[in-house]
């Protein structure tokens, strides 16, 4: 009984208009009076970010911070994929014939995440990585390797939370969130960097719209409130480093695998 009166009051708490309204109250200027709480609630470390505390002017441009330069460093291995936020780990591995298979106990269709686009096919055999970031992080997303975008996609979707509880008890929230798809060619092949909306995250922005290629580590977008990343390499074109498992805390910038020209089984 608890679970479904837990479940019904997520359903209702994913409307639009709830994020809306939380959204612009995180954006005014009397927000700004909640960060020391925020910081205090969350044990945000508050020493890492680009400004002193008293400086920004509500919640929403506090959570949305940058760091100060140096506070993440980027791994520059030849090839590397890196992280592109600080976050835990809730799904990894390859992908079978189009489905991630065991995210919080659901499996996902590539098709469904990416809303059946063209490019889906190039990913059905590739690798996963999906990144819950909480309150506690950092929430910029940067890109994860050097290339150029090839495609940008928003999608509009529900804004359900993507806690424990709503990935395990709710369908397929990460295909029915709404999302902003980055689609970015390297070296060797194309990622796509798929993040993903929740509740009270009234919007998620690229960091500069007009910028169209990366380094590794460059900013790229970022959340109003914390939300998930899903991270897809084509078939064939990755292997991970070997000492990461589902449940691990990442830093934006750490190295997960190495990119590589399609194999043969591709």
């Amino acid at each position: 009984m608890a679970k479904q009166l837990l479940r019904l009051m997520t359903e209702l708490s994913s409307r639009k208009w709830v994020s809306r309204i939380m959204g612009g109250f995180s954006h005014s200027r009397l927000s700004r009076y909640l960060i020391p709480t925020f910081i205090r609630i969350y044990q945000i470390p508050a020493h890492e970010a680009e400004k002193e505390i008293h400086e920004y002017r509500s919640l929403n441009e506090f959570f949305s911070r940058r760091l100060k330069m140096g506070m993440r460093a980027i791994d520059e291995t030849a090839s590397a994929m890196t992280s592109p936020v600080d976050g835990v780990i809730t799904g990894m591995g390859p992908i079978h014939s189009g489905t991630i298979l065991n995210v919080k106990g659901q499996d996902y269709t590539i098709g469904d995440l990416l809303a059946n686009s063209p490019r889906m096919e190039n990913y059905t055999n590739g690798y996963v990585f999906v990144l819950y970031l909480s309150p506690t992080d950092y929430h910029r997303i940067h890109s994860p390797v050097t290339g150029k975008k090839a495609e940008s996609e928003h999608l509009r979707g529900k804004v359900y939370p993507v806690n424990d509880f709503a990935m395990t008890n709710i369908r397929s929230v990460l295909s029915r969130n709404e999302r902003l798809i980055t689609y970015i060619t390297h070296e060797h092949g194309e990622v796509a960097v798929v993040k993903v909306g929740a509740m009270n995250v009234s919007s998620i922005k690229y960091a500069d719209p007009s910028v169209s290629e990366w380094r590794n580590g460059d900013d790229l977008a970022y959340f109003e409130f914390g939300s998930t990343v899903v991270l897809l390499t084509e078939n064939g074109t990755f292997t991970p480093r070997g000492d990461l498992t589902v449940g691990d805390k990442v830093k934006m910038g750490a190295l997960l695998g190495l990119l590589h020209k399609p194999s043969k089984e591709s």
